[in-house]
């Protein structure tokens, strides 16, 4: 099979000019003293089925904001900013929780699972969720983090494989340089075991980690170490995909579909319930047309975008992410799909995943060695390398626009590998034990609470307020009509939908 790499050289003008980017952003609802809110989505908000831009992720109490797709990264970054200050107004005295790592949880079970009505498609999301919960504790479920959706225009789904698999290489660097949760409060591994270390009776943490939310401790499954997924072809991935979603699965088999009183559990007892369950830092991506499955789209049409999924919020920027990050991450995948992108194997799909848990735990350790090509490597040493490697990019990219900022973000990002202490995980520790009780939660609660002021001083005009507040009432216009237009029982609807990842 031919390696799938576009050289930097190839690219036109209008190809680098055309690049677009989107942010989904999660969120959790908080109390004002640091806890989960337990309320429902804000009714201001509207539906969160049918919202085009604000809506839940697992939890009820888990917002997601989702702009649009963006020429450039100040457009990106203002509806950002947009939908955080309408999502603000519309909570009352709650807040966004400025952290990946959640706020004071209580117990698993009672973590509100996200309701999106009585639709068939509105069920079938809650059903998920459930077996989610099921499956891998709700706790795990309310991290949050920020996923970067990014396409460059005449690039193939061959090329799109070769640059996920240099993003799989070398996503070590992004958990260096922008991981931002390196502690967590103790309620939220409460009877769970864990390798962190106790920082007072609050707060757990690793003194090196760079992202625990990347580590064990996050958004991981036991279940899916069995999965050698390979992004050497779209085919090769999707059927991976397919196999898991038919593959029974004992423990979850265990669980069963229904309760005893014939409620729900779970959508299947398959080791994947659907696609979206499979765990992973990039994923290949389609616009889905109505009650589209996303292997059916993408075997039909291919991958239109990638979805970078690692990226923590960042405590100490009031929308989580800043203009200067989203640039490095525009030159680094840059820099993945132009690069030579050898065809993985399983021995190397295993040692990235080893790559990911040691430096997500103990990044900022000093001359911590990595595993690369069979061999071990220092990971500033081959960060380094990725640097040099990234600048001609850089220099194009700024070239173009008549600017100078790509080469400052990688300046900063080189800065960062020289003075560790300036990363933010770093940072994030320093302020936590700065707390007059060295708390996580009282840190994210003061940075938070800032953020929320920042949000309601910051002007926002009539008309947007006003075509906001539109979208939102016709999202619930949305939601009743596809609650009234569904023409079969939810037994039949979810027996289709389920059936329709092999059509």
């Amino acid at each position: 099979m031919k390696q799938a790499s576009q050289a930097l050289g190839e690219l036109t003008t209008e190809q680098l000019q055309g690049i677009l980017r989107g942010i989904e952003k999660e969120s959790l609802r908080s109390t004002p003293e640091g806890g989960l809110a337990m309320t429902p989505h804000p009714a201001a908000l509207g539906s969160a089925l049918t919202h085009p831009h604000i809506t839940t992720d697992f939890c009820e109490s888990q917002i997601e904001l989702i702009t649009g797709v963006h020429r450039n990264v100040a457009s990106c970054l203002d509806e950002l900013t947009q939908l955080q200050q309408v999502t603000t107004r519309a909570l009352g005295d709650e807040m966004l929780w400025a952290s990946s790592m959640p706020c004071g949880l209580p117990e698993d079970g009672t973590i509100p699972i996200g309701q999106y009505g009585t639709s068939n498609i509105g069920r079938s999301k809650s059903v998920y969720r459930v077996g989610l919960g099921h499956r891998y504790g709700r706790r795990m479920q309310t991290i949050s983090g920020i996923h970067y959706n990014w396409s460059i225009p005449g690039v193939s789904s061959q090329a799109y494989f070769g640059l996920i698999r240099n993003f799989r290489r070398h996503a070590f660097l992004l958990l260096y340089l922008f991981g931002a949760s390196p502690a967590v409060c103790t309620t939220f591994v409460a009877g769970r075991d864990h390798r962190l270390q106790t920082l007072n009776q609050y707060t757990r943490y690793l003194p090196y980690a760079t992202s625990l939310r990347m580590g064990r401790l996050g958004y991981q499954s036991d279940a899916q170490t069995s999965l050698a997924v390979s992004y050497n072809s779209l085919p090769d991935y999707l059927s991976a995909l397919q196999n898991a979603m038919q593959q029974p699965y004992p423990p979850y088999e265990t669980i069963g579909v229904r309760d005893p009183k014939g409620d729900y559990r779970q959508l299947s007892t398959s080791l994947l319930q659907i696609e979206n369950e499979f765990y992973g830092t990039i994923r290949p991506k389609r616009v889905l047309r109505p009650g589209e499955r996303p292997v059916h789209a993408l075997r039909e049409r291919g991958v239109e975008y990638v979805e970078v999924r690692l990226m923590d919020l960042d405590p100490f920027e009031t929308v989580g992410i800043q203009a200067q990050t989203m640039r490095f991450l525009d030159v680094f995948l840059l820099h993945c799909l132009t690069s030579n992108s050898p065809l993985d194997t399983p021995a190397e799909i295993a040692a990235l995943g080893r790559n990911q848990h040691k430096v997500a735990e103990r990044g900022r350790e000093p001359d911590l060695t990595l595993e690369r090509d069979g061999g071990p490597v220092v990971l500033t040493t081959w960060a380094t390398e990725l640097l040099a490697a990234m600048r001609p990019i850089a220099q194009r990219m700024d070239a173009i626009e008549g600017t100078n900022v790509h080469e400052l973000a990688l300046d900063a990002a080189a800065h960062s590998l020289a003075h560790p202490d300036t990363l933010p995980s770093a940072r994030v520790l320093q302020a936590v034990r700065a707390q007059p009780n060295g708390s996580f939660v009282a840190f994210v609660r003061g940075r938070s609470k800032d953020i929320r002021q920042a949000m309601l001083a910051m002007p926002l005009s009539n008309e947007l307020q006003g075509r906001y507040e539109a979208m939102a009432d016709a999202s619930v216009v949305e939601q009743k009509t596809a609650e009234d237009s569904d023409e079969v029982d939810f037994d039949h609807y979810l027996q289709n939908y389920l059936s329709a990842a092999s059509a």
